[in-house]
């Protein structure tokens, strides 16, 4: 593998891009993958953020052949060959055409919230995706970037396949892309998490990008005189804050916890996420099962937070991680006020979990039979105020359609209703 994840990932592009800051160029996102990677180099580069919206048009009869693609403003960009070819009548064309259209401007709407689309005219533009395979998405968006009045563009890309990364040079000023790997054959393949980002996020990455909803910062937590990399995001009107505890084998860069936090953010929360486990630590495998190690080092990044920022605190545990947030929980002087776990082994709190005493809504895949028993067992030794969701369809990870959506609603809504004054 190549990139840890997309965030990974943006951080070198970022470190290729450099030379690109004096240009002082807008970069633009692919939805949905290529805007974690494009908030990234948008962040190092201290250039604006915002999507790139486009329609493939395909042939009727088969819609995986596109003759053209449109963009936002009205630009379209029509292959007169392929028209000719596959014998588009020009009544199809403006049908597709407007069918096409009409989503384009609903996914645009929903991923801006009302912010209107940066101007591109005359100005250099850096494209982002998190890789390219065939190229057709991403050659559609150079060619409207540059119908649109671009002067310069720029597609930038962690991986590509080599003929396509050679192919694309035709469209663009200038391809920057990390890796070129011979044995290609899918983006996923090279990236070790490459779970699918939400609109939710998306949505979000735009928001705090455009400094008006979220101030966000890298901060060090002292857990307890070890220092853990974290990132704290804080609404203007903030009413609480939730911290993270990933699961075994993952990090503050999971992108289902990123997910769900950016969904919280909206909601008014803060939300910090971080590193149970130094980079030396997590070498030993027997540490990511460690529940003692990590309610500690979660208990006393608690303690650090709530001197750092007068708010009822909450806390988000997954896999592994619920077990650990339980226990912390538990503790008397925890000034943890609500837990919600997600596909969590609330079971390996053991004793621990008669004495939680703050709310706590366990959320399980209605497809992970197993998780649901132990989540079960767990609820029976609970004495505190506590609900079991099943998400129907869900399998262990929330990978599908809808299913992280649903846990970031549920967490928006126990955490909203246990942590903010003067809620019911």
């Amino acid at each position: 593998m190549l990139f840890t994840d997309r965030t990974d990932a943006g951080r070198r592009l970022a470190q290729a891009l450099g030379h690109l800051e004096s240009r002082r160029p807008v970069v633009l996102g692919l939805p949905r993958g290529g805007v974690p990677v494009a908030f990234e180099v948008a962040r190092e580069l201290g250039a604006p953020l915002d999507v790139i919206v486009v329609r493939k048009l395909g042939v009727p009869s088969h819609p995986e052949l596109g003759f053209g693609a449109i963009g936002e403003g009205g630009v379209r960009v029509i292959s007169d060959e392929i028209v000719r070819h596959a014998g588009v009548r020009e009544k199809d064309l403006l049908s597709v055409e407007r069918a096409e259209e009409a989503e384009l401007l609903r996914r645009a709407r929903a991923y801006r919230e009302g912010r209107p689309r940066l101007p591109l005219k005359g100005r250099s533009v850096v494209v982002v995706d998190d890789g390219v395979a065939t190229g057709a998405t991403a050659r559609a968006a150079c060619r409207v970037v540059r119908a649109q009045g671009a002067a310069h563009v720029v597609l930038a890309v962690p991986v590509a396949s080599p003929d396509t990364a050679a192919r694309l040079r035709e469209d663009v000023d200038e391809v920057v892309c990390l890796a070129t790997p011979s044995l290609f054959s899918a983006v996923g393949e090279w990236y070790t998490d490459f779970s699918q980002t939400s609109d939710e996020e998306v949505v979000a990455l735009l928001a705090r990008a455009s400094g008006g909803a979220v101030t966000a910062e890298d901060v060090e937590v002292d857990a307890g005189g070890v220092p853990l990399a974290g990132d704290l995001a804080l609404p203007a009107d903030a009413g609480a804050v939730v911290v993270f505890a990933h699961g075994s084998g993952s990090s503050r860069h999971s992108p289902r916890n990123r997910a769900v936090a950016a969904a919280l953010n909206r909601a008014g929360l803060g939300t910090l996420l971080f590193d149970l486990l130094t980079p030396g630590e997590e070498v030993y495998r027997a540490n990511v099962f460690d529940i003692g190690l990590l309610a500690g080092r979660l208990a006393d990044t608690t303690r650090w937070l709530r001197n750092r920022v007068d708010l009822p605190v909450g806390s988000f545990g997954a896999s592994t991680g619920a077990a650990a947030a339980l226990r912390a929980a538990a503790a008397a002087d925890s000034g943890i006020g609500a837990v919600v776990s997600r596909g969590g082994r609330p079971d390996l709190a053991g004793a621990d979990l008669s004495g939680v005493r703050a709310p706590t809504l366990l959320v399980v895949g209605g497809d992970d039979t197993t998780v649901i028993d132990l989540n079960r067992q767990a609820q029976a030794a609970l004495h505190c105020e506590n609900r079991l969701e099943i998400v129907p369809g869900a399998t262990h990870l929330f990978e599908e359609a809808g299913a992280l959506d649903r846990v970031a609603d549920l967490a928006q809504d126990w955490f909203t209703a246990h942590l903010f004054p003067g809620q019911p």
